[in-house]
């Protein structure tokens, strides 16, 4: 059944289906994330950038919170598949039947994309900043006391934004296939895009110039791949679409 054949509520009720099955299987990834995340924790507190600070727990709930915080993170990796796949599952019935096929394909693509993201921000930028808050407060003399929930928080907040960030390309992707976007939309509005990645780069980086160009460069190229992408996304979409009514 066409998307544009069913009715508001058959909509609402599809739309209810999936969201149910993407609660129940993230509540048993939620479980999975509490099994991995000690192993997880006591890597990460062994690792050049945190081996040479002192992790303290400032409260009796911190310990807890860093676990809760990585249980939910995991479910959320574990599980984002299943939303995809649950998404696609909801807009696929408006699709032609080879746009099925290229968008599923589109899942294993942007997890791939997530994780190279959380790579790049926990294995190249992660350090430059340590380091740098580190050479700070060697300058100023100060004797860093950190928390453990604290590192932990900032850990999160800095390489979280890069997996989605780095989703750039396949959402953009996605649009295109789903006509709300197309390439000669994306080039129109370069600088204003520019300009929106500059500010999410100061948003997510420490006040210094080199870590923000880290940031801002990899932000830039992947709005370029994401055009790129784009404009070969909507010469398929169009032949795709030319063919399929020509043979109504």
């Amino acid at each position: 059944m066409k998307h544009d054949e069913m009715s508001v509520i058959e909509h609402i009720t599809e739309l209810r289906k999936r969201l149910v099955i993407v609660v129940v299987f993230f509540f048993l990834a939620v479980i999975a994330g509490f099994l991995l995340s000690g192993p997880i924790i006591k890597y990460l507190q062994h690792t050049d950038e945190a081996k040479s600070l002192t992790l303290n727990a400032f409260n009796l709930t911190d310990p807890l919170m860093v676990y809760m915080k990585f249980a939910f993170i995991i479910a959320f990796v574990i599980t984002s598949p299943i939303i995809l796949y649950q998404l696609w599952s909801f807009v696929s019935p408006g699709l032609y039947e080879k746009e099925r096929k290229v968008t599923l394909s589109y899942i294993p693509i942007s997890v791939f994309l997530f994780l190279l993201g959380l790579a790049f921000a926990y294995f190249i930028l992660f350090p430059f900043v340590i380091d740098f808050m580190e050479r700070i407060s060697n300058d100023l003399d100060v004797n860093q006391v950190i928390g453990i929930n604290e590192y932990f928080s900032f850990l999160i907040q800095l390489t979280l934004p890069f997996g989605l960030l780095f989703q750039l390309p396949v959402v953009i992707m996605f649009l295109t296939r789903l006509g709300i976007v197309t390439p000669m939309f994306l080039s129109s509005v370069r600088k204003y895009a520019y300009f929106v990645l500059l500010v999410i780069a100061a948003l997510i980086t420490p006040p210094e110039l080199a870590s923000h160009l880290m940031v801002s460069i990899p932000l830039f190229i992947l709005y370029e791949i994401s055009i790129w992408v784009s404009r070969i996304t909507y010469r398929k979409s169009q032949k795709l679409r030319f063919e399929e009514e020509n043979k109504k």
